[in-house]
């Protein structure tokens, strides 16, 4: 994509968390754990966990209505909803489609998208093009998961670092009519956008369940020292492949909304590319891993504080089982 012409833009973002927070005292009290040895390795001190009448679609619809509100447009006007998940309500339908009828959109496209943690910049990147190839002026993003329904919670070494949650977004055609920025301001709308995958490392963050292999939904497994090497080689170099393909150079990003994984994740990729610390959002510490909802829930948190503004320029990135990675550079 050439950098002289943006893509799809940003309306409004919104998220949504389960009530119940659980400490690290916490899980320190029911698994061999503590709170210093999670915050050492990982940066995390709380996470969200759903309880009995929340699930992947409610959190969804809740993010959803909240990215309505904040871009001023009713759910009539949404022509599409790509939604992210690996912890979907069913096998199927979509959950996109629960969550098209919650909020009454109408009878446009709603799918899902699998690519656990990097699956909200899937869900984006397709969205956008779809937008562009003119199937629909507006689509709703969502990023949603319900990861603690898929922890083994006698592992400490998986089941300390994810929470619930979802994040949504409002995304709008290059091509509506009010998207003319002003003269003397750089067009608002996605950039450039990189997506990579390897299913060669498929046993180092997967979950071992599924429809067609145990009829069980299974449990979470990850080998956390090798998937934090591929992760911040991986994000490094699809961060420069995306700087390169706008034109810009890093010192140009105002913002970083990276995977809230683990914050040594987080520090060592800004270390490895010289970017400020000051630059990165950071909600792994009260959010833990939240799979796909994890950029979208940062991104939310970040402009309702007032950090992300009009205009700022923003890299979205995120790395997952897959392995799956990618980045997104967006103009807001």
């Amino acid at each position: 994509m050439s950098a002289a012409r943006t893509g799809s833009r940003v309306l409004g973002t919104g998220s949504a968390l389960p009530d119940r927070i659980v400490t690290n005292a916490e899980l320190a009290a029911r698994i061999d754990t503590s709170d210093e040895w999670i915050v050492e390795r990982t940066g995390i001190r709380q996470r969200h966990i759903a309880g009995d009448q929340e699930t992947t679609a409610t959190l969804a619809t809740r993010a959803a209505r909240a990215a309505l509100e904040d871009a001023g447009i009713e759910p009539s006007a949404i022509d599409l909803i790509v939604l992210a998940t690996a912890t979907p309500d069913n096998t199927f339908p979509a959950t996109a489609v629960k969550v098209q009828h919650a909020l009454g959109c109408g009878e446009g496209a709603a799918f899902d998208v699998a690519a656990v943690c990097s699956g909200f910049l899937y869900a984006l990147s397709v969205a956008d093009s779809m937008l562009r190839a003119g199937m629909g002026r507006r689509a709703l993003v969502i990023g949603a998961e319900t990861f603690s329904r898929i922890l083994d919670w006698e592992d400490r070494t998986t089941c300390v670092l994810f929470g619930d949650g979802a994040g949504a977004l409002v995304l709008e055609s290059p091509d509506t009519a009010h998207q003319v920025a002003a003269q003397d301001q750089p067009a608002a709308g996605i950039l450039a956008t990189r997506l990579h995958s390897d299913g060669a490392h498929h046993d180092l963050l997967y979950v071992d369940g599924g429809p067609s292999t145990t009829q069980t939904v299974g449990h979470l497994r990850m080998k956390g020292r090798e998937v934090f090497r591929h992760a911040v080689v991986n994000l490094s170099q699809v961060l420069e492949q995306v700087l390169d393909e706008a034109g810009l150079r890093v010192e140009a990003i105002d913002w970083i909304v990276p995977h809230q994984a683990n914050r040594r994740i987080l520090d060592a990729t800004a270390k490895k590319l010289a970017i400020a610390p000051e630059k990165v959002i950071v909600t792994v510490d009260i959010h833990a891993n939240t799979s796909a909802a994890s950029v979208p829930l940062a991104l939310d948190v970040a402009r309702r504080d007032g950090r992300i503004r009009p205009g700022d320029l923003v890299m979205l990135e995120a790395m997952g089982g897959g392995f799956t990675w990618g980045a997104c550079l967006v103009r807001m």
